[in-house]
């Protein structure tokens, strides 16, 4: 069960970035936020390598191959939306206003198709699929709430100054996952 642990570890770090983000963003700050990050996160982490468990390994290398450029969309386009949205406000400390469920799931998908091929791997791991699962999911749903708390912390950032480093950040994971789904990192 280490060896799960450290996998949901890995696999839960663009998750953290995400959460941090927003954490940041959001202004006001609520703590349901950070739950509802934190539960989105942990349920898609915890449910794709189920489904790659089950789907195989035919149809996961065809998600595997286009999975980075997924990411790469998904999280561009919310993070160029979030930069845009900021810029516009005419309010120096309004940052992101609210955290729809739009929002969530298009980066719960994002942060998760690598999930998929891990569900494949299962299989040959001879794991235990629905506890190492659980434990994925748990991990993810603590470091996701935590790191949306920890970015909610940095009050004396601007709103709008927020709202255009978590839109950054949220690029910058899109495009290391796409780097690193072309074979450049």
């Amino acid at each position: 069960m280490l060896s799960v642990f450290l996998i949901g570890l890995s696999l839960s770090m663009d998750a953290l970035a995400v959460s941090l983000a927003n954490g940041l963003a959001l202004r006001p700050f609520k703590p349901k936020y950070a739950f509802l990050m934190g539960a989105y996160f942990g349920f898609f982490q915890f449910i794709m390598p189920i489904i790659g468990f089950f789907v195989g390994n035919a149809v996961s290398g065809k998600v595997q191959a286009f999975g980075s450029y997924i990411s790469f969309f998904l999280l561009a386009f919310i993070g160029i939306k979030m930069i845009l949205d900021s810029i516009k406000s005419t309010d120096k400390e309004h940052g992101m206003s609210s955290l729809s469920h739009k929002r969530l799931f298009a980066s719960a998908v994002a942060t998760s198709i690598d999930a998929l091929a891990v569900g494949v791997s299962f299989a040959f791991m001879r794991v235990e699929l629905i506890p190492s699962c659980l434990l994925i999911g748990a991990t993810t749903f603590v470091i996701s709430t935590v790191s949306a708390f920890i970015g909610s912390r940095f009050s004396n950032v601007s709103g709008k100054k927020a709202g255009i480093i978590g839109g950054a950040v949220l690029v910058a994971i899109g495009i290391k996952i796409l780097l690193e789904g072309v074979g450049i990192l």
